[in-house]
């Protein structure tokens, strides 16, 4: 079973906390390809997406790419050594053009020193990931590629799904390398995987797109 990725920090906070937060940031854009947050520098600042998706990665020392999480508008980043003081754990980088709120981390810090509703979000906020974390290494040893290809397929048809004739439609720029890179298998086996959940009738996939013909089917397959 997947769980949406907890997002909407932004959505939850009324509007006077988001009219001091903005205050406190500066807006940014990056295009696709270009890199929010790198791995190993000092947390300096908090950005909250407010448009585009990302993705969250790390490189192994034989150089492959993991990606560990994707984060869409909403999205709280950099909490983590925002709230610890340690350096970047993994590099963020833009699927598509994105847009967001900078916040310098002693501002945040500052922030919700004043709002102990925020500070209790952000909480739950950390609890969700590292559960959904946990979540992960369990399915990594219990569940085949393919099963574990359609756990993200159906993560992702709940959080970005677009109702069309044909089902749901993903419409994200991540290549097959990058999806095998998040499921924590080779191209080849997430190339076989797809296949497989094809010839079931479960999806089509085009160009870095998916639609989704039978989500409970698929949930089904992902368990």
């Amino acid at each position: 079973m997947t769980v949406p990725e907890p997002e909407g920090f932004l959505a939850q906070l009324t509007p006077d906390e988001l009219a001091d937060l903005h205050r406190l940031g500066r807006r940014r854009r990056w295009e696709r390809g270009e890199t929010l947050i790198r791995e190993g520098d000092a947390a300096d600042s908090v950005l909250i997406l407010t448009e585009g998706r990302v993705k969250v990665c790390s490189l192994t020392e034989s150089g492959v790419e993991v990606i560990l999480a994707i984060r869409g508008p909403g999205s709280l980043l950099g909490e983590f050594s925002a709230i610890d003081g340690e350096p970047r754990s993994a590099d963020v980088a833009a699927l598509e053009p994105a847009s967001g709120l900078v916040v310098p981390v002693a501002a945040f810090a500052g922030y919700l020193q004043n709002r102990g509703r925020v500070t209790l979000l952000l909480l739950r906020l950390v609890v969700a990931r590292m559960r959904d974390a946990d979540r992960k290494r369990i399915e990594f040893g219990a569940t085949d590629a393919t099963g574990r290809v359609a756990t993200r397929l159906v993560e992702l048809a709940e959080r970005f799904g677009e109702r069309v004739p044909a089902g749901l439609r993903i419409s994200l720029p991540i290549s097959q390398d990058e999806l095998a890179g998040w499921v924590g298998a080779s191209r080849e086996a997430v190339s076989k995987a797809l296949r497989s959940l094809r010839d079931r009738g479960l999806i089509e996939t085009g160009r870095r797109r998916v639609i989704i013909r039978d989500l409970d089917r698929l949930r089904s397959r992902a368990r």
